[in-house]
C-alpha cells in the first residue's frame, strides 16, 4: 500500500487505493477523498462485531472505502487530536498487535479487529486502560492515533520497562503486561504519577506516547477551573474555550 503522512503535530494520512483496494476506518475520521471512492458504513461483520468494537472504545459502525474503478484513487484520514499517526505493517510484528482503546484510525480490509482482555486482574483494575484492549490480526497495514511524541521500543527477552499507564499505545502479544504499586510513601503522596506503573516485559515491540489525550484534557480543564476563580477575563475565556475544545474532541472520539 502506498501512503504518506502529512503534518507535524496534527497529522493526517493519505492512502492511494489501487483498483480493487478497500480500507476500513473508524467512523468520522475521513478528511477528504476522490469523487469516485465508494463509501459504505456497516457493522463490519454483524451485531457481535459492532458490540465488540464498542467494548474496545470504538464506534458500533465501521466505514469501508473501496476503489471500484480501473485507476488509483486517493482517500485521507485525519487524527482526532494533537500527536502522531503510527503506521504498522502487521507482518513485521508477527501478524498481531494489541493497542489501547480508541487508538484505531484506519486499516486495510484484510485486518481483523477484535478485543483482547488483559491477562492479570491487577492490570485490568488499575492499569489505566481497563480489562479490554484492541487486537489486530492479519497481514495488512494499520494506522494508529497517538498523543504527543512517539517512542518505539524493541524489548529483548526478559527486558522490563516501567511506564505511566496512560503512555502505552500498544505492544506485540509476546510482551507481558502487568502493574505494580509505586514504591515510597513520598512518591505516592507527592510524586503526581498516580499509585501504579505499568510493567512491560519483552520480547517484542512497544509503542509509547508522551501526551495521552486524557492527560491533555485534564490539564486544560484544570486550567479552565483555576482561571475561572479569578484573573483576567481574556485568560478565562481562552481557558474556557480550550476546555470546550477538548470536551468536544473526547465526545466525538
Amino acid at each position: 500500500m502506498r501512503y504518506r503522512i502529512l503534518g507535524d503535530d496534527i497529522q493526517l494520512v493519505e492512502i492511494l487505493l489501487e483498483p480493487g483496494d478497500v480500507v476500513q476506518s473508524e467512523t468520522g475520521s475521513m478528511a477528504y477523498m476522490d469523487a469516485d471512492v465508494h463509501m459504505e458504513t456497516t457493522t463490519g461483520g454483524g451485531l457481535l462485531k459492532g458490540l465488540k468494537r464498542m467494548l474496545a472504545g470504538e464506534s458500533f459502525f465501521v466505514t469501508h472505502f473501496a476503489n471500484r474503478t480501473s485507476r488509483p484513487l486517493l482517500v485521507a484520514f485525519a487524527a482526532a487530536y494533537p500527536g502522531k499517526i503510527i503506521p504498522l505493517d502487521l507482518r513485521a510484528v508477527g501478524g498481531a498487535f494489541l493497542a489501547q482503546r480508541a487508538s484505531f484510525l484506519v486499516a486495510t480490509a484484510d485486518v481483523d479487529i477484535s478485543i483482547a482482555f488483559t491477562r492479570r486482574l491487577g492490570a485490568g483494575l488499575f492499569g489505566g486502560e481497563g480489562f479490554i484492549l484492541q487486537r489486530f490480526d492479519g497481514a495488512g497495514q494499520v494506522f494508529f492515533n497517538a498523543g504527543g511524541t512517539i517512542v518505539e521500543k524493541d524489548l529483548a527477552a526478559g527486558q522490563e520497562l516501567r511506564v505511566d499507564t496512560g503512555c502505552i499505545v500498544g505492544f506485540a502479544p509476546s510482551v507481558t503486561y502487568d502493574i505494580q504499586f509505586v514504591k515510597g510513601f513520598k512518591n505516592i503522596l507527592f510524586g503526581g504519577e498516580g499509585l501504579f506503573l505499568a510493567i512491560l516485559r519483552g520480547p517484542g515491540k512497544v509503542y509509547l506516547q508522551s501526551l495521552p489525550l486524557a492527560r491533555l484534557a485534564d490539564r486544560i480543564l484544570s486550567a479552565a477551573r483555576h482561571t475561572g476563580r479569578g484573573g483576567g477575563g481574556e485568560t478565562r475565556g481562552m481557558a474556557g474555550l480550550g476546555g470546550e475544545i477538548v470536551k468536544g474532541i473526547i465526545s466525538g472520539s
